[in-house]
């Protein structure tokens, strides 16, 4: 009922073969007998049977999305919008007094008087107290350095690391554009690379680090050189030298860039967290990039199978008009279901990699751990023996 044609390769029991004159071999009878019930179906099928378990994607869909809003069913004010956006990082200040600003004109950083004002500063910040892409202590930068050209004379910023909005928006990987949910109006986008000019440069920013250095602990810090994965889960502890929390900004200031943005859309996740949403998209963007390999695989596996099918075709005519010995075009058939089976288990192995279960893993740990009891054994033996 479909599938290739059959071609008896064996007479029936007890006939004998018109012009062969010798029985065949128990063992040549057994792998026709075998290649008589496998070649029910195509080749090509039993492959696809195979391989459709270890290749197939786990979803048929793109992954979804994380959900997009405007700007202004996000977030009701503007304190909401510089509260929740950042996840504690700033505080909505109407003392604008008592407030720092994300961008000035003035020749002069008026965050600088205003940490004096707030008792946080006795002299002028010679230290730059966040680190990521920050440098060790602030300074003039050369005059191309025009993106974020109000900390041209004090920054804690490099020219290489704010060359452009683009350069800004691409630094912390594509989970944090800004734009995923579309393109800003350019006077929306204007506010994110004033944040991240901030951010980046202004050294009083350092002055709210959430982990400051009186309670900063190398130890629980995961991407510090002195990190202690032991201490840190006996503690508790979870420390970063990049995080802010709580600086206050101008009011008007937030109030501001939702008026500006309103009509513009962006990532609604978690009350609209900047950091929920990166982290939402860096699984979507994991999990598409599998499914988009899974398909590349899927793909080459099709055009193994209409490989199969020719090769089926072939032999089976080969059988019908040549003498050849039945036993040679069947391991020929084998070897190509061999084939077949190891390209599939090289997938499933690599979609297993990729899932984070290697297969070998355990067997290897097992192996490390067997070598170093011999070597404990051994130096037991010659430490007796001594």
């Amino acid at each position: 009922q479909g599938g290739a044609e059959i071609i008896p390769l064996e007479p029936d029991q007890g006939n004998s073969c018109e012009g062969n004159d010798h029985t065949p071999h128990p063992f040549t009878s057994s792998v026709l007998r075998f290649f008589n019930v496998f070649s029910m179906a195509p080749l090509s099928a039993a492959v696809l049977a195979i391989s459709s378990v270890l290749v197939a994607p786990s979803a048929a869909a793109d992954p979804a999305q994380p959900p997009c809003k405007r700007f202004d069913e996000i977030y009701a004010t503007g304190k909401e919008l510089c509260e929740n956006m950042w996840s504690d990082s700033f505080v909505y200040e109407e003392d604008e007094s008592k407030a720092f600003t994300m961008w000035f004109w003035d020749k002069t950083n008026p965050n600088d008087a205003t940490s004096r004002d707030l008792g946080l500063l006795t002299k002028d910040l010679d230290v730059c107290l966040l680190d990521y892409f920050h440098k060790d202590a602030p300074g003039p930068e050369p005059d191309n350095f025009t993106e974020c050209q109000p900390w041209k004379s004090n920054s804690c910023c490099a020219y290489q690391t704010v060359s452009s909005a683009q350069k800004m928006k691409e630094a912390y990987g594509v989970q944090y554009h800004w734009d995923r949910c579309g393109p800003l109006s350019p006077e929306c986008e204007r506010f994110f690379v004033e944040e991240s000019c901030f951010y980046e440069c202004d050294p009083n920013a350092g002055l709210f680090r959430k982990w400051n250095t009186t309670v900063y602990d190398p130890r629980c810090d995961n991407n510090a050189a002195g990190y202690n994965e032991t201490y840190a889960k006996a503690k508790p502890c979870n420390h970063n030298a990049w995080q802010m929390y709580k600086m206050p900004i101008k009011a008007s200031y937030c109030d501001s860039w939702l008026r500006i943005c309103a009509k513009d859309r962006f990532c609604a996740s978690d009350t609209g967290d900047y950091f929920t949403c990166a982290a939402e998209y860096k699984a979507v963007d994991l999990e598409a990039a599998e499914l988009a390999e899974l398909a590349k695989k899927e793909k080459e596996l099709n055009a193994t199978m209409v490989l199969t099918d020719r090769l089926e075709a072939e032999v089976v005519d080969l059988m019908k008009s040549s003498g050849i010995d039945p036993v040679i075009v069947i391991l020929i058939v084998v070897l190509a279901i061999v084939a077949g089976i190891a390209v599939c288990g090289g997938l499933w192995l690599i979609r297993r990699e990729k899932s984070g279960k290697p297969v070998f893993a355990k067997q290897v740990d097992e192996l490390v751990k067997a070598d170093e009891h011999v070597k404990a054994d051994q130096a037991d033996t010659y430490g007796n023996s001594a």
